[in-house]
């Protein structure tokens, strides 16, 4: 069985950076993602100069986005407010909950993540 999970930005951009501990995430993962997250990771594509992969990047990545709907958005309404204090932003809240509803772990090595459930933290 292939293992699925929600690719967080921070998953992305340790991937492209050669983070040796995100290999096994690499292949034969099957990959879901928002464009959102693909927003953020192109922003980190610009501000690295690598720019001019944001297009390829885009193109190799889009089949793995993951629609959202009015569920998503309230319960990533009501996470943010909860955690205020950890200041997570709107793009992860509604990735962890994309993950959720689709019952596959939120990949990230986010510390703001770390110990809550249905993720698989890697740092």
């Amino acid at each position: 069985m292939v293992k699925q999970f929600y690719f967080d930005t921070y998953a992305l951009i340790e991937i492209s950076k050669g983070n040796p501990k995100y290999e096994p995430y690499k292949e034969g993962i099957k990959i879901m993602l928002n464009m959102l997250n693909m927003l953020e990771f192109s922003y980190f594509l610009v501000k690295e100069g690598k720019g001019d992969e944001v297009k390829e990047i885009f193109d190799k990545f889009s089949k793995f986005n993951v629609d959202y709907d009015q569920e998503i958005l309230i319960k990533s309404a009501e996470m943010k407010f909860k955690s205020l204090k950890e200041r997570i932003s709107f793009i992860d809240c509604i990735g962890y909950n994309i993950a959720k509803k689709n019952n596959v772990k939120f990949l990230t090595g986010d510390e703001k993540f770390r110990h809550k459930e249905n993720v698989e933290f890697v740092k």
